[in-house]
């Protein structure tokens, strides 16, 4: 049984949301972080800091990004009615630039010169790229081979918005291990530069700051919602990689205990051969890049490697407000297979003519059997998180011949 939330600090001064989050970083690092945590707190509070960054949403990234009632899809599965929440459509095609905005404009407000970060998909690279560009600062991707390959044309978008993207060639040359050289090069020069983290994860203040850029969504979604049926969703259903588009949409329904919320996971080739990235699933709490939460790990408590068809939620890690919300049994935490995410990305494209991004694929493809199960007057709410221009050549050369014969 889910317990309310509202008399919970999410999170406290410290960092935490209930025993995860926090900052375990050097103390060198840490003087740094808690410089940006009361930078950041100041923004929070500055009029002219939100007005300059919700004109940006309104006039560049182009919110509120609209609700569409998918009902070709609805009635093809004959359920429960389901809707998306179409982040896709914001300028560089995901949520990303929610928080990305936010970012950088901390960091100039803070005299940074250079914004350094990680990225799986490239969606978070080009956000920030763009982001950079708009400002006037530096910016620097780390990237892993495996996906520089995979997401082509984000990186190509990345180097036209003059970043740098820097290749990745150590472990499985995925996200995880972009992370990790993203901390080692922050590490030569915490001063000129500001960690721009991808995701609610990270040490404090990051998983609270990037979620509070992404609040937005929900904020949109709840009152689009209303303004459209007359009343709130019965579900929410969101992709869950570190959780940012996840978190973003559940935060304005936290303390609706009529709304159900679905965080959903990739369970890749299949949870019993390891090839996965199911970390709420299967995972226990450990530390990761700096805060504690729910890890994938073997014996020693060393991150496993991970695996999904989605370049951006191949993470070991989650965010910590995801790690309570599972121990509250306020979320449910599910997962979608490779299979199932391919089919959603075909099934979304030819029914309603929507091309999603593979992470986002995995809410469809849940939310899609979900609503097979529910009677009609039930309604599910998905954040279509991204845009699939990025995936669309990956795909094709995978799965071209099975989907699309000639």
């Amino acid at each position: 049984m889910s317990r309310p939330l509202k008399d919970i600090p999410l999170p406290d001064a410290k960092g935490y949301f209930g025993e995860y989050g926090g900052s375990f970083i050097p103390e060198v690092l840490q003087k740094v972080m808690d410089e940006i945590t009361e930078a950041y707190l100041e923004i929070k509070q500055d009029k002219a800091f939100q007005e300059e960054l919700q004109s940006l949403y309104r006039n560049y990234v182009g919110r509120p990004s609209a609700l569409f009632h998918a009902r070709n899809l609805s009635n093809k599965i004959g359920g429960a009615q389901i809707y998306l929440k179409r982040e896709d459509l914001n300028h560089t095609g995901a949520h990303k630039i929610n928080h990305c905005l936010g970012e950088a404009l901390l960091a100039k407000r803070m005299g940074k010169e250079i914004l350094i970060a990680e990225t799986g998909a490239g969606q978070h690279g080009v956000a920030l790229a763009t982001a950079a560009a708009l400002v006037g600062l530096e910016c620097h991707i780390y990237m892993g081979v495996v996906d520089i390959a995979k997401e082509h044309p984000n990186v190509t978008r990345m180097k036209i918005l003059g970043a740098k993207v820097v290749p990745v060639t150590r472990g499985t040359q995925t996200l995880k291990d972009a992370v990790d050289a993203a901390f080692e090069a922050y590490l030569e020069d915490p001063v000129r530069q500001i960690y721009a983290i991808g995701s609610v994860v990270g040490p404090h203040p990051f998983p609270m700051m990037v979620r509070d850029f992404q609040q937005i969504i929900g904020i949109e979604a709840r009152e689009q919602f209303q303004d459209m049926t007359g009343r709130l969703p019965d579900n929410l259903v969101a992709c869950v990689g570190g959780g940012s588009n996840a978190i973003g949409l559940f935060s304005a329904f936290l303390n609706d205990q009529s709304v159900s919320m679905y965080g959903v996971e990739p369970s890749g080739h299949g949870l019993q051969d390891g090839q996965h990235a199911a970390t709420l699933t299967l995972g226990k709490p450990g530390v990761l890049h700096g805060f504690r939460s729910y890890m994938l790990q073997d014996e020693k408590g060393e991150p496993l490697p991970v695996y999904s068809v989605a370049s951006g939620l191949d993470y070991p890690g989650v965010g910590p407000q995801h790690s309570l919300l599972k121990d509250l049994e306020r979320v449910h935490y599910v997962t979608a297979g490779d299979k199932e995410t391919i089919d959603a990305f075909f099934e979304l494209s030819r029914v309603e003519g929507i091309i999603p991004a593979l992470e986002s694929c995995h809410a469809v493809a849940y939310a899609m059997q979900l609503a097979a199960k529910l009677p009609s007057d039930q309604t599910i709410l998905v954040n279509l998180s991204g845009r699939g221009d990025k995936d669309i050549d990956f795909v094709m050369e995978k799965y071209g011949k099975d989907y699309c014969p000639e």
